[in-house]
């Protein structure tokens, strides 16, 4: 099957297999590996990317599904070799601890501040990190993280 997409903005043309994930096509295709995968069953979010401008699960976004979309991962939100936002937020709130997580939780963090704006508030952000997944860290600095990038976007 062939499918078109912009990754990262840049338009990419890609013959795969018709069930391949997005998730593999970023992997091994693009070589874009911030894009982690945790659990392959869409339970921990460390897949999340943007696409058209939404946080999925790339690990649920099969081929057909991704044809014409504008996917943006963890390898494309910073601009001109500068840390994202929330990519900073993350560092100075010590968001992370093994960081494993942390490329999705990032993505997310951006969707987040993108629905809710930049007074977002902690229940809030509890709230739609659901299906987000850390194992180290217990959210509470990954909160402060995206309450600090969302009011510095």
């Amino acid at each position: 099957m062939q499918i078109s997409l912009t990754v990262n903005g840049s338009r990419r043309a890609l013959d795969v297999e018709p069930t391949i994930l997005l998730v593999e096509i970023l992997r091994d295709h693009l070589r874009l590996t911030g894009t982690h995968i945790g659990c392959d069953t869409s339970q921990c979010g460390a897949c999340n990317v943007l696409m058209d401008g939404r946080a999925v699960k790339s690990c649920t976004v099969i081929a057909g599904q991704a044809d014409g979309a504008a996917v943006t991962t963890i390898e494309g939100i910073g601009a001109d070799g500068a840390l994202h936002p929330m990519q900073v937020a993350f560092r100075e709130a010590h968001g992370l601890q093994c960081g494993f997580c942390t490329p999705g939780m990032v993505i997310a963090g951006i969707a987040i501040a993108g629905r809710h704006g930049p007074d977002v508030d902690e229940e809030t952000i509890r709230h739609d990190l659901e299906g987000n997944l850390c194992r180290c860290t217990g959210y509470t600095n990954i909160v402060k993280a995206i309450r600090a990038g969302a009011s510095a976007l």
